[in-house]
């Protein structure tokens, strides 16, 4: 069964005050042309779960630049100064993690977890309102899961059913975050037929994606 669909059928799945989840690391191995689609259509009030703050008009900094988000769910925005005045400024909310809690975090809510449990942050900021628990002698923080309505990834070869390839670095969040969001959309920038990705290849297997568009390299 195909998953194909245009940029436009997609992007028509989407709506104001979503929760989601964009893989990508400065960039990298984001959905750069769902991006340019949910500009155009101008789909706002969004909260992001992207790694850090990227570049002011590159990939998740299109959207900051457009005033379509709310909150930013990430590990650090330093590279994107309009996003750290807007931050400043109150006018997009920020929810900081270190970036292994981060990954763990959306780790759980695709494994079914009840949450996590990190000796990273205690006796810091960050565990401010958390539970602390004491194991075996040390201390740890319970990191709850990290869940999204929905999850856009970006795949360099991805077939008519949702097997998709990652291309080295790109690869990132990509394959975790397909896991942890209720609606999964692969852009990829090579689409092929089933059963021409060898299964050894396959980093995320089509039963995690449900919809399909072709994008760009």
């Amino acid at each position: 069964m195909s998953k194909v669909k245009s940029i436009a059928e997609a992007v028509d799945l989407l709506h104001d005050g979503m929760t989601v989840m964009l893989p990508g690391f400065l960039g990298v191995g984001t959905p750069k042309t769902l991006i340019e689609a949910i500009c155009a259509k101008g789909i706002g009030d969004l909260t992001v779960i992207y790694n850090d703050g990227a570049f002011p008009d590159v990939g998740f900094g299109k959207l900051v630049r457009r005033g379509l988000v709310r909150k930013l769910i990430g590990t650090h925005i330093g590279t994107n100064p309009e996003l750290v005045k807007l931050v400043a400024d109150k006018k997009i909310d920020l929810e900081l993690y270190p970036q292994g809690t981060l990954v763990e975090k959306i780790r759980a809510a695709g494994a079914g977890l009840g949450g996590v449990l990190t000796p990273t942050g205690v006796g810091t900021a960050v565990e401010e309102g958390k539970t602390i628990m004491e194991i075996g002698g040390k201390t740890y923080l319970l990191e709850l899961p990290l869940h999204a309505d929905v999850a856009l990834l970006y795949a360099h070869i991805g077939d008519t059913f949702g097997n998709l390839v990652y291309r080295r670095a790109a690869r990132n969040f990509n394959p975790i975050m397909a896991t942890a969001a209720d609606l999964v959309i692969a852009e990829v920038a090579n689409l092929v037929e089933v059963g021409e990705i060898d299964p050894d290849h396959v980093m995320t297997p089509g039963i995690f994606v449900d919809v399909v568009v072709r994008g760009c390299e």
